[in-house]
């Protein structure tokens, strides 16, 4: 935690820096959600991302409609955008 100049406190992990290192062209943002369509059900589902998670991602997450579990991917480019796939889990 630090001061910020109007003396408010202000938390700092330190993720900043990190940031600057995996996206070090970009303008500050990156893509924080992206809308998939699901390889069971095939309805067009809104995901949240975490930028802070890193260049590459992959992960588990449940289908919000149907429930059944998806492998997540993420890349995220240089510019901070986001190229998410998804795939069934058994494959």
């Amino acid at each position: 935690m630090r001061m910020s100049d109007d003396g408010e406190s202000v938390f700092d992990d330190g993720d900043s820096a990190e940031m600057d290192e995996e996206f070090p062209l970009s303008d500050g943002t990156a893509d924080s959600e992206a809308t998939v369509s699901c390889p069971y059900c095939g309805e067009a589902v809104e995901i949240a991302l975490d930028p802070g998670g890193g260049a590459h991602q992959d992960y588990v997450e449940d289908c919000e409609v149907c429930c059944q579990p998806w492998r997540v991917s993420v890349q995220y480019g240089i510019d901070g955008g986001a190229e998410v796939e998804v795939t069934a889990l058994g494959e």
